[in-house]
C-alpha cells in the first residue's frame, strides 16, 4: 500500500499546461549550475559514457577519480548494505560519505544510507555531475565528501529498447521512452535483471554448502514535466523497485523494494527559484549464517526479516542576483524513520529471541550562499548553513520467543546545531586556464543503521551503537582546469581532509563467544565507533579528448587516508582505514561512426585491507571492459560487450577466517537494441 501511495502521488499532482500562446521551453532539467562551481573539482560523465559501459551506474562511476564503493562487488553480488558513495577515502564503514542526488532528490536509503543502484537506469540519465568537498549547499548536511548529482534525460531522449543475454543464464532488459504532454512530456523506464550468479568463493576454498550468487531485480518510473505559467515547469517522479540476492550460501541472502514520489517546481524568470518535496519507502531484509570450517553446512545466526523505512524532505531555494553578486538562499529538511526486526540467538536452527530496534532522524536546515565577480577573470565564492540535527525515539527492545523481555530501553533525546562552510577562489589566468583553490567545513548524522541495526560477514559480526556522534569534516584543496580546445581537458587537483568522530567498523575481541548486541560469534567481534579522526590527503588527476569519431578518457586519484584513535581503537593509530586503497586508476576509448561504436575501459583498484587491523589483505585489481554494437537495419543494432575480460582475480572480502569473496568474473552479452528512427 506504501508503494501504490507513492506512486499514486506522483501521478496525480498534473497541473494543466497554461494557456498562453508564445512558445514555452520545458526542459525537465534543474536550474542552471551557479558560476562558483569553477571554484571546487567537478567531473562530468554524459550520457553515451553512462548507457556504454558494461553493468550498473556504479560501474560507469568508477571513471571517475577518487571515487569508490565501500566492496569491490558490485549491486548484483554484493550486500546492499555495503552500497554507499565514497569518496576521497574518507569513511570506516559503508555509509555514503557523498550526497547522490537524482534530479535534486536525495535517493540515498533513508535507514542505512546506501544507495539503490538498481533502481536508477543509466539509459535515464542525460549526465552525472560529481563535485568533491564538503559543502554548504542544499542538502549538505549529507554532503561529507562531496555531491554526485544524476540528471535525467530531457525531452529529446530518443525511445530504446534493449535485452541482452549473458553468461551464467543473465537476462539484462530495458525500455525508455519519452513522448509529449501538451507543451510538456512525459518518460516512462522500466528494466528487469536477472542472473544465475557466480560462485563467490574460490574453487580452492569452496565447499558443498557454496551456490552461485543469483540475483533479480526489476523496476520502473515514471516523470511528467509540465510547464505552469510562462517561467516556471513542474516535474514529478514516480518510481518503484524490487531487488533479491542470493550470498552464495542458500540461508544467506538479501531483498530490497522501496517506492519514490518527487515534486519539484522550477522557476527561471528574473528571480530563479526552486521548490522541491519527495517520500521514500523502503523495507529490506536480509539473512546470514555460520560455515563450518570445511563449507559442509551452514546454521542461522540471525535473519532480519523486516527494516521498514520511510524517508521525506523538502526545499526552497531562491537565487538573487544583485550587481556582481549571484546569491542562492534556501531552507531544506531531510528525515527518516525506520527499525529493524531481526531473529536471533538460534538453538538447534530454531531462534529463540526476537530484537526490534530504530529510531527517527531529522536535519533543518538554511543557507547561503554568495558568487561574486571581483573581476572578469577572478571569482570568489563562499556560503554557510546552519543545521539543527536531531535523533530521537530511539528504542531497542529485545525478548524471548516466549514473551520473556530481555532489554526494554528507550534511547534519550539527542539534539544539536551544526555550521557548514565553503569558501573558493577561481582565476582564469588565461582563456584556456582556470586556477582555483577551496576550504569547506562539513558534517553527517550517524544513520539509523549505524545506530540501531548489527550485522555479519561470515563468522565475523558487528555491533549497532546509539551513542555515536556526528562526524565532522574539514578541507582544503588546490588545483587547475586546463582547457586548449574545446573538445580537450585536463584537471589536477590537490586535497587535504580530516574528518573528526569517524565512524569506523572498530574490531574489540576475537570469538568464539557471545557479545553485546549480536549474541555468539564464532570469528571477530566488532562494534560501529567514533574514531578520533581519519586524515587523508592526495591528488585526482582526470582528462579527456574527443577527436570526432574517437574520445578518450583518463582519471587516477592517489589517496593517503591514516586513521587517529584512541581508546577502545587504540590499536588503529595510525592505520588506514579499511577498504581504502591509496591507489585508483582508469583509462577508456571509444569509436562512433554512424550506428556502429565500439569502446574498452580499464580499471585499476589499489591493494586494501578488509578489516580495521589491517590483517586481511586484499590484492589490487586489473579489470577490462569491452562492447561493440552495430546497426543491422530498422532501427535495430546488435550489440556484444564483456567485463572483466582478461578474467582477472577481483579480491571483494576476506573473513578472519581466511574464506576470500570475488568480485564479477569475466561475462559475456549480446544483445540487440531498437531505437525508432535510426
Amino acid at each position: 500500500m506504501r508503494y501504490r501511495f507513492c506512486l499514486l502521488l506522483a501521478s496525480s499532482i498534473i497541473v494543466r499546461p497554461a494557456a498562453a500562446e508564445e512558445t514555452i521551453v520545458v526542459t525537465g532539467h534543474a536550474l542552471e549550475q551557479p558560476p562558483g562551481t569553477q571554484a571546487y573539482s567537478v567531473q562530468v560523465i554524459d550520457g553515451a559514457a553512462l548507457r556504454d559501459v558494461p553493468g550498473g551506474l556504479e560501474t560507469a562511476l568508477e571513471a571517475a577519480s577518487g571515487f569508490q564503493m565501500f566492496r569491490r562487488t558490485d549491486s548484483r553480488s554484493a550486500n546492499p548494505t555495503s552500497q554507499g558513495a565514497q569518496l576521497r577515502g574518507i569513511g570506516g564503514n559503508a555509509s555514503s560519505r557523498a550526497l547522490v542526488l537524482l534530479d535534486g532528490v536525495p535517493v540515498a536509503d533513508p535507514f542505512a544510507g546506501w544507495i539503490p543502484w538498481p533502481a536508477i537506469r543509466p539509459e535515464s540519465l542525460s549526465s552525472v555531475r560529481i563535485t568533491t568537498g564538503g559543502g554548504a549547499g542544499a542538502f549538505g548536511a549529507g554532503a561529507l565528501t562531496g555531491v554526485i548529482e544524476l540528471a535525467s534525460a530531457g525531452r529529446d531522449r530518443a525511445p530504446a529498447i534493449g535485452i541482452d543475454y549473458g553468461s551464467r543464464d543473465s537476462v539484462a532488459a530495458s525500455a525508455g521512452v519519452t513522448v509529449p504532454l501538451g507543451r510538456g512530456f512525459v518518460s516512462v523506464d522500466a528494466g528487469y535483471d536477472r542472473g544465475d550468479g557466480f560462485h563467490l568463493i574460490r574453487r580452492s576454498q569452496r565447499g558443498a554448502v557454496d551456490i552461485p550468487a543469483s540475483y533479480e531485480q526489476y523496476g520502473g518510473a515514471v516523470r511528467f514535466v509540465v510547464p505552469v505559467g510562462d517561467e516556471t515547469e513542474l516535474q514529478v517522479r514516480g518510481a518503484a523497485f524490487a531487488d533479491d540476492r542470493v550470498r552464495g550460501v542458500d540461508i544467506v541472502d538479501s531483498a530490497n523494494s522501496g517506492a519514490d514520489a518527487s515534486v519539484r517546481l522550477v522557476s527561471r524568470g528574473a528571480l530563479p527559484w526552486e521548490a522541491v518535496a519527495y517520500l521514500q519507502t523502503r523495507d529490506f531484509s536480509s539473512r546470514f549464517a555460520r560455515v563450518e570450517a570445511d563449507r559442509s553446512a551452514a546454521f542461522p545466526t540471525l535473519d532480519q526479516y523486516s527494516v521498514p523505512a520511510t524517508g521525506y524532505g523538502a526545499k526552497v531555494e531562491v537565487r538573487p542576483t544583485l550587481g556582481a553578486h549571484a546569491l542562492r538562499l534556501g531552507v531544506d529538511w531531510r528525515g527518516a524513520t525506520g527499525e529493524t526486526k531481526e531473529f536471533y540467538t538460534p538453538v538447534a536452527g530454531v531462534y529463540t529471541r526476537i530484537r526490534e530496534a530504530g529510531g527517527d532522524s531529522n536535519v533543518y536546515g538554511v543557507f547561503i550562499e554568495d558568487d561574486w565577480r571581483l573581476t572578469d577573470a577572478l571569482l570568489l565564492t563562499g556560503g554557510v548553513r546552519v543545521d539543527r540535527w536531531s535523533v530521537t525515539n530511539g528504542h531497542l527492545d529485545e525478548r524471548q520467543m516466549t514473551g520473556g523481555v530481555l532489554t526494554d530501553t528507550d534511547f534519550a533525546k539527542r539534539s544539536g546545531m551544526e555550521p557548514s562552510a565553503r569558501l573558493g577562489l577561481a582565476l582564469a589566468a588565461t582563456p584556456a586556464l582556470t586556477l582555483r583553490t577551496a576550504g569547506y567545513l562539513g558534517f553527517r548524522v550517524p544513520t539509523l543503521n549505524e545506530l540501531y541495526r548489527p550485522f555479519r560477514v561470515g563468522a565475523d559480526a558487528t555491533a549497532a551503537n546509539a551513542a555515536l556522534k556526528p562526524e565532522r569534516l574539514r578541507g582544503i584543496e588546490a588545483g587547475l582546469d586546463y582547457r586548449p580546445l574545446s573538445t580537450a581537458h585536463v584537471s589536477v587537483t590537490a586535497f587535504y581532509n580530516r574528518a573528526r568522530n569517524a565512524i569506523g567498523n572498530v574490531t574489540l575481541a576475537q570469538g568464539p563467544g557471545t557479545f553485546p548486541g549480536v549474541g555468539f560469534v564464532a570469528g571477530a567481534y566488532r562494534q560501529r565507533l567514533n574514531l578520533d579522526a581519519i586524515e587523508a590527503w592526495g591528488v585526482e588527476a582526470n582528462a579527456g579528448l574527443d577527436l570526432g569519431r574517437w574520445s578518450l578518457g583518463l582519471s587516477y586519484a592517489f589517496t593517503d587516508a591514516t586513521v587517529e584513535a584512541s581508546g577502545a581503537s587504540a590499536a588503529l593509530d595510525g592505520m588506514r582505514p579499511a577498504q581504502t586503497p591509496k591507489h585508483q586508476a582508469s583509462a577508456s576509448a571509444s569509436w562512433r561512426s554512424g550506428g556502429w561504436s565500439a569502446g574498452l575501459a580499464a580499471r585499476y583498484d589499489g591493494a586494501r585491507y578488509e578489516d580495521d587491523l589491517q590483517t586481511l589483505r586484499l590484492d589490487d585489481a586489473l579489470t577490462l571492459d569491452a562492447f561493440a554494437e552495430a546497426p543491422l537495419g530498422r532501427g535495430l543494432s546488435l550489440r556484444l560487450a564483456a567485463e572483466n575480460l582478461a578474467d582477472a582475480n577481483v579480491e571483494a572480502g576476506r573473513t578472519s577466517d581466511g574464506i576470500v569473496d570475488r568480485g564479477q568474473p569475466r561475462t559475456f552479452w549480446v544483445g540487440v537494441r531498437w531505437r525508432p528512427g535510426r
